[in-house]
């Protein structure tokens, strides 16, 4: 029995349709290897480039900075209620789910420090309480009445402020009140020598408000001058030298308008402490490294504690910035909220230490004793370590930026 070929279903009007030709691959601009996806098998290039739209652009730049997709909201809770859980699951190899460590600490470090300068309002009463320095001007005042007028107006202006933000900055005011008081007296007594200077025909005492150095940015008992008195320390180079007094310099010129407006001080030191914190997270993971030695764990491995740890300190602070704007808007506007949020500011203070303690004993997991020790141990040496980190940033922020 022959076997015949099964009759082909194709009809006469489908054979005479010619078959769809191979759709062309595209070749790599770079290697000119066919494309089989958004990157080069063989040289790595990307198939995007720059030259598109600009949304397109920033949405990428957007995703590569912050990395703010649906996983921004899958490692925000467990980061701020699960102590340790993303650094464990970092660890055990399920971390696409999650935002990454750094971009995580990254994304929170600028929102906090954007939303803590809003909080704080560096121009309110924290800072520059009456708009003219933190005395008011008291001390520029030429004449008794306008030395008592200014000095009204500053005290006017103190308790203004402490109506609207409450007793949490009360002592602040208290001192800044007291200040004022000093400085008007030290004025008066001025007017008083000078005119009895002038009565004489004598010359009058030097104004201490035209004194630009005040005494500061001295050494050796003698005022710092690039010129007459500078910087030369004798083991560094010519160059260093020439570096120092240019700082020192700077920082002179800063100064006297720091003294004239605090609130420059403050926006200064702002705009250096995320630098610190980013030298700061590396130095943490060393002391984590130190003290756990014999847990053989890799360096890499305590970064991760240390940049999970910053994220949840970042948000922490974040948190309470929020709480402070909303305590000021209800101490106008809805006063029966502020002792609910007075306790939810408390409840965040006391969560940030627990979390921390949490974390550390889940991490590494070791005993209550040990871990209460070494937590303890690390906790005092990273708060020298930040003490020095503020000082470091205070004084880069006067003679650098």
């Amino acid at each position: 029995m022959s076997s015949e070929p099964a009759p082909s279903e194709t009809t006469p009007e489908a054979a005479a349709i010619p078959p769809a030709a191979p759709k062309a691959m595209k070749a790599c601009a770079n290697c000119g290897a066919p494309m089989h996806g958004p990157f080069c098998y063989a040289c790595g290039q990307p198939e995007k480039g720059m030259i598109r739209h600009l949304a397109s652009v920033m949405a990428d730049v957007a995703d590569t900075i912050f990395n703010v997709d649906s996983r921004i909201f899958r490692s925000i809770l467990p980061l701020y209620f699960r102590p340790g859980y993303l650094t464990l699951e970092y660890f055990v190899g399920r971390r696409t789910r999650y935002v990454t460590p750094f971009r995580l600490f990254f994304f929170l470090c600028v929102i906090s420090f954007f939303v803590i300068q809003i909080s704080l309002n560096i121009n309110d009463a924290n800072f520059n309480l009456v708009g003219a320095g933190n005395t008011g001007g008291v001390e520029r005042a030429k004449t008794e009445a306008e030395v008592q007028e200014r000095m009204k107006a500053a005290l006017d202006g103190l308790e203004k402020a402490r109506t609207v933000t409450g007793d949490t900055v009360s002592p602040g005011l208290d001192k800044a009140a007291a200040e004022v008081r000093k400085q008007a007296e030290k004025r008066s007594a001025w007017l008083k020598a000078k005119a009895e200077a002038e009565a004489k025909g004598e010359k009058p005492p030097i104004d201490p408000s035209e004194d630009e150095d005040n005494g500061t940015l001295s050494f050796d008992g003698v005022p710092f001058d690039p010129v007459t008195h500078p910087i030369a320390v004798s083991w560094l180079p010519a160059f260093a030298n020439a570096k120092l007094n240019e700082m020192a310099e700077h920082g002179k010129e800063n100064l006297s308008s720091v003294r004239k407006n605090p609130a420059q001080a403050i926006a200064r030191l702002f705009s250096v402490l995320p630098q610190t914190l980013f030298v700061l997270v590396p130095l943490f993971a060393v002391l984590l490294k130190f003290f756990y030695i014999f847990k053989r764990r890799l360096y890499m491995e305590h970064l991760m504690v240390a940049l999970h740890s910053h994220a949840f300190i970042f948000m922490s602070l974040l948190l309470i910035a929020l709480v402070k704007l909303l305590h000021g808007w209800a101490a106008t506007s809805l006063t029966p909220a502020l002792p609910l949020l007075n306790l939810l500011r408390d409840a965040i203070w006391i969560w940030l230490p627990v979390y921390l303690f949490l974390m550390q004993k889940k991490v590494y997991r070791q005993g209550w004793f040990m871990t209460t020790i070494k937590f303890s141990v690390i906790g005092i040496s990273y708060i020298v370590l930040l003490a020095f980190g503020i000082a470091a940033a205070a004084i880069l922020s006067l003679t650098i930026v």
